[in-house]
């Protein structure tokens, strides 16, 4: 009999091309001594399967002790002979043999698995733990690896097996159920401060990454260290008056040139809020940029610098402090502070009367803006590179006629703001990288996402599964509004995402459009624009080139009328309603229903040129 499972085996791994030997470690039939000891163990097990079971079946449960695996995979003539009824006849007798092994071998293995059946009958017979599996054990369960794995007939598939596969089918789809009441433990533990995005915007050179740099310095956010090292690397560049905006500027170019090019990110924290920093880059050729950073903004910090020569240059005509400023306005930010960076300048030494200066030429043209000094408009004196008036309030001796707070405790104690954390989820994409999946940036304007979720990107209509989120580098299982998060996302490419796209909910898409009415206000243009005038358009993080269809009519600014007639031109200073049609698809919606997603800019020749919201969607 021994020789015949010896043949038996051979025959079967060598239709398999596989070395027994190598395919089960714990194999091995050289040894005449273990065939000798396997059969006998064999014989024991069917003599004590005869004695329990009642005659009829213990026939039928006997002979699939040794042969049940043949005949499941046609190996050998002999179990092949009689098809159906010894299946089925094991298949009766199991039941009646099982449970007591069921209850012995507790890690019974998954359907499908080499350990169910062969090894039942010789189990209930020896009581050995599983560890030291009977060499019969051994033999049957490798007869059947091969079975199970490859030549499964459908003779051996009974109904059970089948239902016992959908169960376990329907296990893997009930597991994310498991996971979201896991979600809402880990959800408890999360910190529920409020978060706050800030953007620094201003004039190049007017200090804003340097002050970033010190805010994460004076809270603890960068260490000792590495602002040693970032001072020492500095030094060796001439350039020691930079080390702090290296916190914030991280490539290479930025730092040897001194400008911020793409919008730095990085975040503090204070007892009561997160604060995350989005560090825009101040030359006029990268405002497209800084118009990413300011569309994900809640606040906007206006650094200017009271250096004499140096105000002028951004406030004047051409300077980015008034474009940065509209831009701002525009992107709806809540709260503008303007600080009056380098007050501890040669030139300037803490003046009362510079300072007052600056803040009297700027005012006008904030007001202008919409900004009211009451509200939403604050100034407050301070130095970036020395960090006075940034965390502790600026000492008396110093500064003997600004008694007011100094910027991190005055932004601490800015009121919340008002977030739809009710609506459906809404993250326009900053920016995407690769990283073991698609990851895509962005600050989360509406409801919230959870590990798991299915999602949709606009304007492609790809549904996506979230695989991890990211608060500011900490990894999380949901997300709110007003966070700046991280998505790992499941089913996408990373090609196939640019900024623009919309993450949003698969329920509750966002609006998707080529053409539509808005109202624009033009700011500075040389001639006139009449149809088909074509520009750059910055809706939220998106930039597509946009050509004006026609104009519909033009708005009184004081009452606020329409005309009846349609104008055939509009110029600086005017404000119409026009049909604007883009080159491609694009998420809007309309300005009533979603501020954060109707408001745009128009640019051309590198000048912002008009702003405007979304009427309506046409098409």
């Amino acid at each position: 009999m021994a020789a015949q499972e010896n043949t038996e085996i051979s025959t079967k791994f060598s239709t398999l091309n596989v070395n027994a030997v190598e395919f089960v470690p714990s194999f091995s039939y050289n040894s005449v001594v273990n065939v000798a000891e396997e059969a006998a163990a064999v014989v024991v097990a069917a003599a004590a399967a005869e004695e329990t079971a009642d005659p009829g079946p213990a026939s039928g449960s006997a002979t699939p002790a040794t042969t049940p695996d043949s005949v499941g995979s046609g190996g050998s003539t002999a179990g092949a002979a009689p098809p159906p009824p010894t299946a089925q006849g094991a298949g009766a007798a199991a039941p009646s043999a099982q449970p007591p092994t069921s209850s012995s071998n507790s890690a019974s293995p998954a359907p499908g698995s080499p350990a169910t059946t062969p090894s039942a009958g010789a189990a209930a017979a020896d009581p050995t733990p599983i560890d030291g599996l009977n060499p019969s054990d051994k033999i049957a369960n490798n007869e059947t690896d091969p079975a199970d794995s490859w030549d499964v007939d459908d003779a051996v598939i009974t109904p059970e097996d089948e239902e016992v596969e959908d169960a376990e089918f329907t296990e893997g789809e009930a597991t994310p159920k498991v996971s979201k009441k896991k979600v809402v433990k880990v959800e408890e533990n999360r910190s529920k401060r409020e978060h706050v995005n800030v953007v620094f915007i201003g004039h190049v050179d007017a200090g804003k990454s340097t002050i970033g740099g010190q805010i994460m310095s004076l809270t603890g956010m960068v260490h000792k260290r590495t602002l040693e090292k970032y001072e020492r690397e500095a030094r060796e560049k001439s350039r020691e008056s930079w080390y702090l905006s290296w916190g914030l500027d991280t490539n290479q170019e930025e730092r040897d040139k001194g400008k911020t090019v793409g919008v730095g990110r990085a975040f503090f924290e204070t007892d009561r809020k997160h604060f995350t920093i989005l560090d825009a880059p101040g030359h006029k050729s990268f405002v497209p940029n800084m118009i990413g950073g300011a569309a994900q903004a809640d606040l906007a910090v206006l650094v200017i610098s009271a250096r004499k020569g140096e105000f002028e240059t951004g406030f004047d005509r051409g300077g980015q402090t008034r474009e940065h400023a509209m831009l701002a306005k525009t992107a709806g930010v809540k709260h503008l502070v303007v600080l009056v960076n380098k007050m501890d300048d040669p030139t300037v030494n803490w003046d009362q009367t510079r300072y007052n200066e600056c803040k009297d030429k700027i005012l006008p043209y904030l007001k202008k803006l919409g900004f009211n000094p009451a509200k939403d408009l604050t100034f407050m004196p301070c130095s970036g590179l020395s960090g006075t008036g940034l965390k502790d309030q600026i000492p008396e001796t110093l500064c003997p006629w600004y008694r007011g707070p100094a910027f991190i405790p005055f932004i601490d104690e800015l009121p919340s703001l008002n977030r739809k954390s009710d609506g459906p989820f809404i993250m326009p994409i900053v920016d995407k990288y690769k990283d073991m999946g698609t990851v895509v940036m962005g600050k989360v304007e509406s409801g919230t996402a959870r590990k798991g979720q299915n999602l949709l990107v606009m304007p492609n209509r790809t549904q996506v599964a979230v695989d991890q989120l990211f608060s500011d580098d900490f990894e999380v299982t949901s997300v709110g509004p007003g966070e700046n998060v991280k998505i790992k996302l499941k089913g996408i490419e990373e090609e196939d995402v640019s900024p623009g796209f919309v993450l949003c909910d698969a329920a509750n898409p966002i609006k998707t459009g080529k053409i539509f009415d808005a109202q624009v206000v033009i700011l500075e243009h040389k001639s006139i624009i009449c149809a088909g005038y074509s520009a750059v358009m910055h809706i939220h993080c998106a930039a597509e080139e946009v050509t004006v269809k026609a104009l519909i009519c033009l708005v009184d600014k004081k009452s606020g009328d329409k005309s009846k007639t349609r104008p055939r031109f509009v110029k600086q200073d005017q404000v119409a309603i026009m049909r604007i049609e883009c080159s491609g698809m694009i998420c809007l919606e309309q300005f009533k229903l979603f501020p954060q997603m109707g408001r745009f800019t128009l640019r051309d020749e590198n000048k912002t040129i008009a702003i405007g919201k979304v009427l309506k969607v046409v098409e």
